[in-house]
């Protein structure tokens, strides 16, 4: 399967289940990780990955990334640097792989906005504009965890 567009992407993402929504939110985030300096969300992306995780540990980990989300929410309102806000949508994308589901939510795709957001940062705090190839990226990991 291959994966053009975001109404391609999109339309991918709302048939999986909320275990592989789950796993493809970790996914999207754990490619933006480099973005962010706060180990817990690493914790938090690979707890999201494992399939074996329980409810118990799920909550754990958005209670992390909640609290990283927080804080660098705070300090991107403060003295908002654009490496610092990158840090911040990569928390999001992360709290979006490991909250409880919500009637119509689609957490693989708000992880992915938050990962493209994240990238945005970067690429503007890099002086690269705004441009960026997160979306082929993401495509790319959905189509791969589809043919696995």
């Amino acid at each position: 399967m291959t994966i053009n567009n975001d109404s391609e992407f999109k339309t991918a993402l709302s048939g999986l289940s909320r275990a592989g929504q789950r796993l493809v939110a970790a996914r999207f985030a754990e490619n933006v990780l480099v973005l962010s300096k706060d180990a817990r969300v690493k914790g938090a992306i690979n707890s999201a990955k494992r399939t074996d995780i329980t409810e118990a540990e799920l909550t754990s980990a958005c209670q992390a990334a909640k609290t990283v989300s927080v804080k660098s929410f705070t300090q991107c309102g403060h003295e908002c640097d654009w490496n610092s806000q990158a840090g911040h949508f990569v928390a999001e994308a992360v709290l979006a792989s490991v909250k409880p589901a919500e009637p119509g939510g689609n957490p693989a795709w708000d992880a992915a906005m938050h990962a493209r957001m994240a990238r945005t940062c970067e690429t503007i705090a890099t002086g690269h504009g705004t441009d960026n190839a997160e979306p082929a990226t993401q495509y790319r990991i959905l189509a791969e965890f589809l043919n696995r």
